[in-house]
């Protein structure tokens, strides 16, 4: 069984282009990928998550 691919949060900030303040606001609004804190402290998100939502703003600009 694969792994599932995590990301780290600096990893997902340049691949979305954001800066991790406008990534924190937008989280608390609601609008971000949902966010795993692994025991350590450390944010990760999942691959499948972070694709997830790319595809759900695609979706929500068509609109």
């Amino acid at each position: 069984m694969a792994r599932t691919q995590m990301l780290k949060l600096p990893e997902v900030l340049e691949e979305i282009g954001m800066s991790r303040a406008a990534f924190y606001r937008m989280r608390a609004r609601g609008k971000a990928p949902r966010l795993i804190k692994l025991p350590n402290g450390q944010l990760r998100v999942r691959r499948s998550d972070l694709d997830a939502w790319w595809e759900h703003c695609e979706e929500r600009s068509a609109a």
